[in-house]
């Protein structure tokens, strides 16, 4: 039975690990991120790795800087046969690498979108395919050799949560089967020339200037619901679809009201707005807002 320290912090890495806490592999140890001030009052909040390990009366360990010697001290003495990382938000040297073999389980196909937000940049690449690669970790960011893909088809109602829920089942599943398989398999080296990277999502990146309809229809399925998508004034767009790809209006303005719905056209196409979200106000369906604010067709929404 082969043992496994597993490093990993968000809820994509808590499924992984539920996984292989039902498998035949023994799990040592977790490494996970500290715990985390949280919401308005700063509630101190373990990650979900941590609630799950402790769940499970596994050894955790939450250190701030991975790579100080008394960790890679703490890792040489379980003496792992594998280490597995999933979204574990730390960088791990090469005297932990020498450690063990450690496969990292990342939302994309490789060498494609290495780095923070792979998810959600298939979304706003308009992907229709994506997937999840284990590979063979190496000093670099995401560089390693490939040991296993698995393939996904995007369905284009998925929002990110959607994608997100699919790709970690995936993960889960890839996890077993690569360490299952793993000497048989046989690692690829990736092709840098054909590498893209992605950086960490920031607030900024919901702003939507309704420039394009198809633009802000991609933000719309990448940043829901976070960080969401907003206009300059910080009115937030809750509850979208496409309504036409083509056709020229002025950027925000209110084509026609039916009901519950608001057509609002860009320079180019428009978009279907059911709810939003005025700032520092909860979420209201687009008629309330209108009647509210006695704006209707002509006006704009910016």
């Amino acid at each position: 039975m082969s043992r496994i320290v597993f490093m990993g912090t968000p809820d994509y890495a808590k499924e992984i690990l539920e996984k292989l806490l039902k498998s035949e592999f023994e799990v040592l140890a977790i490494f996970t991120q500290p715990d985390k001030p949280v919401g308005r009052k700063k509630v101190m909040t373990p990650p979900p790795v941590k609630v799950l390990g402790e769940e499970n009366s596994i050894e955790i360990h939450q250190p701030k800087r991975l790579r100080d010697s008394e960790n890679v001290d703490i890792l040489r003495e379980l003496n792992p046969d594998f280490i597995v990382v999933a979204a574990y938000g730390q960088i791990l040297s090469k005297e932990i690498l020498d450690i063990a073999p450690s496969i990292n389980l990342h939302s994309s196909i490789l060498p494609k979108y290495r780095g923070a937000s792979p998810i959600q940049q298939a979304l706003l690449n308009g992907d229709s395919e994506t997937g999840v690669t284990s590979m063979l970790m190496n000093e670099g960011l995401d560089t390693g050799d490939i040991l296993k893909i698995s393939k996904l088809n995007i369905d284009s109602s998925w929002v990110v949560g959607d994608l997100y829920r699919e790709l970690t089942e995936i993960a889960g599943d890839l996890t077993l089967t690569t360490l299952r398989e793993f000497n048989k398999i046989t690692p690829e080296p990736q092709n840098d020339k054909q590498a893209t990277h992605c950086s960490k999502i920031s607030k900024s990146d919901g702003e939507i200037d309704f420039y394009s309809a198809d633009e802000v229809l991609k933000k719309y399925r990448a940043f829901t619901p976070w960080p969401s998508i907003f206009s300059e004034s910080g009115l937030k767009f809750t509850d979208i679809e496409l309504h036409s790809s083509s056709g020229n209006h002025n950027r925000g303005e209110i084509i026609s009201i039916d009901g519950d719905v608001a057509i609002v056209g860009c320079e180019t196409g428009s978009i279907k707005v059911r709810k939003l979200q005025p700032k520092s106000k909860k979420e209201m369906t687009i008629k309330a807002y209108l009647n509210g604010k006695r704006i209707g067709i002509g006006d704009t929404l910016l």
